[in-house]
């Protein structure tokens, strides 16, 4: 019976499977505000971030203390990145979502894996400018595929100036 057994095992032994899920919510809070993972991690991971970014909106030393305890526990004695990852935390990330009562995360499909088939998901922090990037990202591969579609174009042009007029044609 699985009565109040809580999460998934994702095939590790406790220590383990804490320590994944740790590193997974510090590197969507440390990245650009997405990371690319198995949809099962996502899954698991999701009600924890969702949780610290939570501990984050409090604000109060209390919740700053639950916070370096669930981020990093182990790199007490490296303050400096646990520290960037608090003050991501707290100055960065959770004024963001000061008016959301919740739902500060999604996760999206992207498909399988190429070697062993698993399903691959974006955990996300919503309202970032995720979308816009890519955005951006999409319209400069175009303008450069243009601007190469020109230069070839040009470099023909130039190549039929030179060739001689054939036989049959007038010069």
């Amino acid at each position: 019976m699985r009565h109040r057994n809580w999460g998934r095992k994702l095939s590790r032994k406790t220590e383990h499977r804490r320590a994944l899920l740790r590193n997974l919510v510090t590197s969507l809070l440390l990245s650009d505000g997405q990371i690319r993972t198995t949809v099962a991690k996502a899954k698991a991971a999701r009600p924890l971030a969702e949780r610290v970014i939570t501990w984050g909106k409090r604000g109060d030393a209390h919740a700053r203390r639950l916070a370096a305890s669930f981020l990093l526990p182990g790199f007490r004695k490296v303050e400096g990145k646990r520290q960037t990852v608090l003050s991501r935390l707290f100055d960065d990330v959770a004024p963001r979502y000061s008016d959301r009562k919740g739902g500060y995360t999604r996760i999206v499909h992207i498909g399988c894996r190429k070697g062993d088939g698993a399903e691959l998901a974006l955990l996300q922090l919503v309202d970032t400018d995720i979308v816009q990037k890519r955005a951006e990202k999409l319209a400069k591969r175009a303008e450069l595929r243009r601007k190469r579609a020109e230069e070839a174009e040009a470099e023909a042009k130039k190549e039929a100036e030179k060739l001689p007029p054939e036989e049959g044609e007038k010069s």
